[in-house]
């Protein structure tokens, strides 16, 4: 299985969409998956990071500055820094020759028409990570770890109603680490703090909860992790060097081992929610953003951490509101102790390894035509729209039928697919050699989706998945007019051969 993710991160987007795709690429290459990524250069050095992990990158070119997304576009739509249909095709033609089986897309920027231009010229199915749920998605699978009563009230409106769903904090995209990682020991006394304020730190949060820890009336051991990407490092690393008992943890690949060592954490939200979570660490978490808060609050509300956030004044707390909520998380061991037991029973790291076995079982496959499928094979061929784009259009009758799949299955020339998503059939495909001495080898590929599966790729990959078994020459003749088809012939590698009156030919040679 061939997966690409596509995910930025800058200064502005932070590191945790980038890592989470991280983690979900991890646990795909566990179950043999080939993963590659596509990104674009906002500013940080994506592309390292991504070979820190053993993947490869490609890298999109930096957007040109001063854009400003039309009014119908995402509400983030300025995160990507340019069109989302600019990135789409940017997008296209850096996958197309990897052929993916999936793209995973991680990006509040793309909405569906993103995803329908990705899918249509890939075909590829489409997984988006999401927690928003705040603009239209066309995808083949949801990732939303974050907590919800109701993830189909969440999405309704904005998604199509049955998509299938990754949701709740046990799909949280954990990296290998956090799975057996030794879980935080909680003890009636605080004997050290963890401060992380997410990848980049825009808002120089870390050195507001410095201050807080004093402010608090803590003057303990605190250790602050951060990474090269920070905005404000010079100005953390001063006040590291400046505060007694203080240290600097730069650039960790995982940080579970940060998060189980400190019996109180401080932290952004973000993908290190979930890792503390993992952990049992008893964690104040800062929110710096609404969509921060809207993941924040259903844990505060459910005493999984301590929530504070700033004001319709001052969005980004400071150190004294940071000090207030701290002060009653240190005088409380029994208050701790209950965080943690909240937070470790909702996340136990193996969320990305479920993600990963539910994309392997949406993966389309191939099956041999029986005549059981007789029915069913009959009902997609006398589809309106399917005898219009056929060569012959005529309703066919049940016992036509019959003889026809008996004589297809019984011929050794001829080879009848029904291609499954998830082990339901969407269409079938089919190859037809040419008799001996034929004067053209090519092998005649013909296919037809399920009317109710349409608009979703499934085509190109059906076809693609049959024309990669196949050695030799391929053709294909489609009707003038069936666009859809002309579509798939030439997304899966067939090229233009000419045309014989109102039918037009492709090949493979």
């Amino acid at each position: 299985m061939q997966v690409l993710l596509r995910a930025d991160a800058s200064a502005r987007i932070g590191l945790g969409h980038l890592r989470r795709c991280l983690s979900l690429a991890q646990a795909l290459r566990a179950r043999g998956a080939q993963c590659h990524f596509v990104c674009r250069d906002l500013g940080l050095d994506v592309a390292a990071l991504v070979a820190a992990e053993g993947f490869g990158c490609s890298l999109l070119p930096a957007p040109a500055p001063g854009f400003q997304p039309d009014a119908d576009a995402p509400a983030h739509a300025a995160w990507a820094g340019l069109p989302q249909a600019d990135d789409a095709a940017q997008t296209i033609a850096a996958a197309a020759p990897l052929q993916p089986d999936w793209l995973v897309v991680d990006h509040y920027a793309f909405d569906q028409r993103w995803h329908r231009a990705v899918s249509a010229a890939l075909g590829c199915a489409i997984a988006a990570i999401d927690d928003l749920a705040d603009r239209p998605l066309q995808v083949d699978l949801l990732i939303d770890h974050n907590l919800a009563d109701d993830h189909a009230a969440k999405y309704a409106g904005r998604l199509p109603a049955g998509t299938p769903g990754c949701t709740g904090p046990g799909h949280a995209l954990l990296g290998p680490a956090y799975a057996g990682a030794t879980p935080c020991v909680v003890q009636e006394a605080v004997h050290s703090i963890g401060i992380f304020m997410g990848g980049t730190d825009a808002a120089g949060l870390s050195q507001q909860a410095l201050q807080a820890c004093t402010l608090a009336g803590f003057h303990g051991p605190v250790e602050v992790a951060a990474s090269s990407a920070f905005v404000h490092l010079a100005a953390l690393r001063q006040a590291v060097a400046a505060r007694p008992h203080t240290t600097l943890l730069l650039d960790q690949p995982d940080l579970a081992g940060f998060f189980g060592r400190h019996g109180l954490q401080i932290g952004a939200g973000g993908g290190a929610t979930w890792e503390r979570c993992c952990l049992g660490a008893p964690t104040l978490a800062v929110a710096v953003a609404a969509n921060q808060q809207q993941a924040l609050q259903p844990l505060a509300r459910r005493q999984v951490l301590q929530l504070v956030g700033g004001t319709a004044d001052a969005p980004v707390p400071d150190a004294p509101a940071i000090a207030g909520a701290l002060a009653g998380l240190l005088a409380s061991g029994t208050l701790r102790r209950r965080l943690a037991a909240a937070a470790r029973g909702l996340v136990d790291g193996q969320g990305a390894s479920r993600v990963a076995a539910t994309m392997q079982g949406l993966a389309l496959t191939l099956r041999p035509a029986t005549m059981d499928d007789a029915h069913l094979l009959l009902a997609w061929r006398n589809d309106e729209a399917t005898r219009q784009a056929s060569h012959g259009s005529a309703p066919v009758a049940w016992p036509d039928h019959q003889r026809w799949l008996a004589a297809v299955l019984a011929d050794e020339r001829r080879q009848l697919w029904l291609a499954c998503l998830g082990g339901e059939p969407v269409g079938t495909v089919r190859a037809d050699a040419p008799a001996p001495g034929a004067p053209d080898p090519a092998q005649v590929l013909s296919w037809t989706v399920a009317p109710a599966a349409r608009g979703r790729g499934l085509g190109v990959r059906m076809v693609r998945l049959l024309a990669a078994r196949l050695p030799g020459p391929l053709r294909a003749e489609v009707r003038e007019g069936n666009t859809a088809s002309v579509r798939v012939a030439l997304a899966a590698g067939l090229l233009p051969a000419g045309r014989q009156g109102q039918v037009l030919h492709f090949r493979r040679s």
